[in-house]
């Protein structure tokens, strides 16, 4: 669509967790340190959270993909399963081949010998828990249970669960007050600033192929962070659909009444002023017929 118009490779603020864009900047930066400090560290629950939209499930993509061999990962991006699903789940992570109606002291004991095979092999297995916050407290116990399965010498599993804020409250239950006190490492995500938001946009497009000058200007960039509050989805939402409304100007630089526009024309955005509210689906129109022309209220 607007790709070539602009010289990028590939659109550059897809919503879809891709580790080629992840952005360094202090927070992420300090919970990707904390989440490898933790994984060396090898006992205990790891907690990362933080609002909707910040960045959790890149975070834990980019973690997974940053360990090295001595790694076993286990992956869990929909954990709303109650116990005994949840172990299963973690028993196919673990590749392990089980016979139907399996009973639950034998799924265990199979899980068992797996962690045990791995760690003869030198192998630290970590399971990664996507919106932990969704997990049924049943199931958060299962999982304290689990990390019971241990050596002489270390713990055959570790878990890190990276969930948003209701996962706090969640922990704060008096049944799960166990599990509370084995989180070791911790960590809580905080939006982008100002100045982070004009370093991730130029991150973004120069991973995606832009080499040219500045493309969104620093009334967009303001606009930006006022309608988004640093939320690096919302940016991404934004941020397309501005160089949407552009392209269909045929302009090379995103201004501040682009994103204004966007902002209109998107629910979870704070409003812009009403006076600089663009027919935003006219030019989303003409950026999809390619036509250079604009509608304004």
């Amino acid at each position: 669509m607007y790709t070539g118009h602009f010289g990028l490779r590939e659109p550059p603020f897809g919503i879809t967790p891709d580790t080629s864009f992840f952005f360094g900047c202090r927070s992420y930066q300090e919970a990707l340190n904390t989440l490898l400090i933790a994984a060396q560290n090898g006992e205990g629950f790891i907690k990362i959270t933080g609002e909707v939209g910040t960045g959790k499930t890149l975070l834990c993509r980019k973690f997974m993909a940053t360990l090295d061999e001595r790694f076993y990962t286990a992956y869990l991006p929909n954990p709303a399963l109650e116990p005994r699903a949840l172990i299963m789940a973690l028993a196919e992570e673990l590749e392990i081949a089980l016979e139907p109606g399996i009973e639950q002291h034998q799924l265990i004991r199979q899980i068992n010998l797996r962690l045990l095979d791995l760690a003869r092999e030198d192998r630290q297995v970590l399971l990664c828990i996507d919106e932990a916050q969704a997990m049924p407290v049943e199931s958060l116990e299962a999982l304290r249970l689990l990390t019971n399965l241990e050596t002489e010498k270390r713990k055959l599993l570790q878990i890190v669960m990276f969930g948003q804020p209701e996962l706090d409250r969640k922990l704060e239950i008096n049944e799960i007050r166990q599990l509370k006190q084995r989180i070791t490492f911790q960590y809580r995500l905080s939006p982008l600033d100002r100045d982070e938001l004009q370093f991730y946009l130029s991150h973004r497009l120069s991973v995606a192929g832009y080499a040219g000058g500045r493309l969104f200007g620093p009334g967009a960039v303001r606009a930006l962070h006022r309608a988004l509050s640093g939320y690096p989805r919302l940016v991404n939402i934004l941020g397309h659909k501005a160089l949407m409304l552009a392209y269909g100007e045929g302009r090379q630089q995103v201004g501040t009444r682009h994103v204004q526009a966007a902002a209109g024309d998107t629910g979870s955005a704070g409003k812009p002023r009403r006076t600089w509210l663009y027919a935003t689906a006219s030019l989303i129109f003409a950026a999809l017929c390619g036509a250079g022309w604009m509608y304004l209220q």
